[in-house]
């Protein structure tokens, strides 16, 4: 095997420049593989349209390490071997996915590519089980944009039911409280579509992409007075233009600051994760009862066959 090296220290190699010959040996030196997933979509004058995957890719690009450590495959170190014993875990960063079901809030305003829900599931089910079944049975998935939280997890249980895998989803935009963007921007809402933080997110890896002076402040519509988690879907809270949010309180140095934040967060997930015990194979067979063995699955007395919410751990449902 030539020439397929991490950094020292690890990080992540760029799936697309791993010759076939050696993925084989790659993907079991491999800690993990990382897939980051965006959209096309309007975020106002202000953000590009790939907003969700500046932020999606970089962040998978912080994975692999504080400086965003994202390998050449090639050169002239010597193989995987050459890793040196490195500290940190190594990745494989696969192409990121660019398109999503966008909701309706964002579909008539330019630039939006949306694809249906139904159809965004199946696609990112059959990426996730085609980096699977490549060797990489850990998976971590770094999500730029809100609306594939409901599509990938659907797509992960899927994909967990079928092959053994262990598959982890981090959304950004989570990984720095709402307390913690009220403490760095002020009272004033700064979260939310376009919004402050994620203008300021943006800003934290590309500014040339950033248009400040493109927009004056428009003030999201209030969340509800509670503090119960909710999910709130709208046609169209106005104020609206597609975006909403304070754009004044956003700034390159706010920017890094959640990059750093949000990364190393990022970093200490990535490093828990690939030090947990794999999981068992997935099985089709219901599970043994008390007094006997496992009935076959086309026994009437079974009873129903555990779905993967019965035990599904390490998310909010």
């Amino acid at each position: 095997m030539d020439g397929v090296t991490w950094p020292a220290g690890g990080g992540l190699l760029p799936a697309t420049r791993i010759p076939g010959g050696e993925l084989a040996a790659v993907a079991a030196a491999a800690d993990y593989a990382v897939l980051p997933v965006g959209a096309v979509e309007w975020h106002g004058p202000h953000l590009p349209l790939g907003t969700d995957l500046i932020l999606a890719e970089g962040f998978a690009a912080e994975a692999g390490g504080s400086s965003g450590r994202v390998a050449e495959a090639g050169g002239t170190s010597g193989g995987v071997a050459g890793a040196g014993g490195a500290a940190g875990p190594r990745g494989v960063l696969f192409p990121a996915v660019p398109y999503a079901a966008c909701p309706g809030q964002t579909r008539p305003w330019p630039g939006t590519v949306s694809i249906r829900p139904e159809i965004a599931v199946g696609y990112l089910a059959d990426v996730i089980e085609g980096i699977v079944a490549a060797g990489f049975p850990r998976l971590l998935i770094v999500n730029g944009h809100d609306a594939n939280m409901s599509t990938v997890r659907a797509a992960m249980e899927w994909v967990s039911g079928r092959r053994t895998a262990s598959l982890l989803l981090v959304n950004w935009f989570q990984l720095v409280t709402p307390a913690e963007t009220t403490e760095l921007y002020g009272p004033l809402t700064a979260r939310g579509h376009g919004g402050a933080y994620e203008t300021s997110g943006v800003l934290g890896f590309d500014p040339g992409a950033v248009r400040l002076d493109a927009v004056a402040d428009l003030p999201p519509k209030p969340k509800l007075p509670v503090g119960h988690p909710y999910v709130l879907v709208e046609s169209r809270p106005d104020p609206w233009q597609g975006w909403s949010g304070h754009i004044s309180l956003a700034s390159e140095a706010a920017g890094r600051q959640v990059r750093a934040t949000a990364g190393a967060r990022l970093r200490e997930i990535v490093a828990a994760w690939v030090a947990a015990p794999p999981p068992a194979p997935p099985t089709a067979d219901p599970l043994p009862t008390p007094d006997g063995p496992a009935p076959t699955a086309g026994d009437p007395t079974a009873g129903p066959t555990p779905t993967a919410a019965d035990g599904a751990t390490g998310g909010d449902r």
